[in-house]
């Protein structure tokens, strides 16, 4: 005998993984707005978790608890880096691709400034940050041995330079605004910054704009 209940099906593999997959995605998007508000320190785990709309449990289940989340949230920046700086990509493709990453992503890039402004607020560097660094410096020395850069750059000098400019409208929005009379964190100024900032790095390397 049938009865108008739909009969109850066990959930296939994918279906089972899909729930958790956007719980952590919420409690990494929650936590990446949490910290560039307040900073590690200052961000609470339970105002993460509300802001998530989950059980604070789930992060400690989830994550290790509130340094495995920002570990989480810094190899995920790593991962996007590693794609915005591929050697297949010249300079100023990558400059203006991380110039435009603060538009995309404003809680990753004060996040950023967080760790920077205040480096006592966040965890140590385990040493995964350094070596990722220390390889993008790299690839910058092997872009000057192959004449994209003049020889009497300093790659690491210029390394730090370039992510200090392509950070500025999050870092530096009321000088921006100050200096160009424009919203700084407007989508139509930051296009436009990223491609001077561009043609700025192609006249490096002796390339016309």
């Amino acid at each position: 005998m049938t009865t108008g209940r739909n009969p109850r099906r066990t959930p296939g593999p994918g279906e089972r993984q899909r729930d958790p997959e956007r719980t952590r995605a919420r409690i990494l998007e929650a936590a990446k707005a949490e910290f560039g508000a307040k900073g590690f320190a200052g961000a609470r785990v339970s105002d993460i978790a509300e802001r998530a709309g989950v059980n604070k449990q789930l992060i400690s289940y989830y994550f290790g608890g509130k340094e495995g989340l920002y570990a989480e949230l810094n190899n995920q920046w790593q991962q996007v880096s590693a794609q915005l700086s591929s050697a297949d990509l010249p300079l100023d493709e990558v400059v203006a691709g991380y110039t435009m990453s603060t538009l995309h992503d404003r809680d990753g890039a004060r996040l950023m400034a967080w760790a920077n402004l205040s480096p006592g607020d966040a965890p140590p560097d385990t040493g995964q940050e350094s070596g990722f660094l220390q390889a993008q410096v790299a690839d910058l020395r092997r872009r000057q041995e192959a004449g994209e850069l003049p020889a009497d750059l300093d790659p690491a000098c210029l390394l730090l330079a370039l992510f200090a400019a392509a950070s500025a409208t999050v870092t530096l929005p009321r000088i921006a605004s100050a200096i160009h009379g424009a919203q700084a964190e407007s989508d139509e100024f930051t296009r436009y910054y990223a491609d001077q900032l561009a043609r700025l790095v192609r006249h490096l390397g002796g390339g016309q704009t």
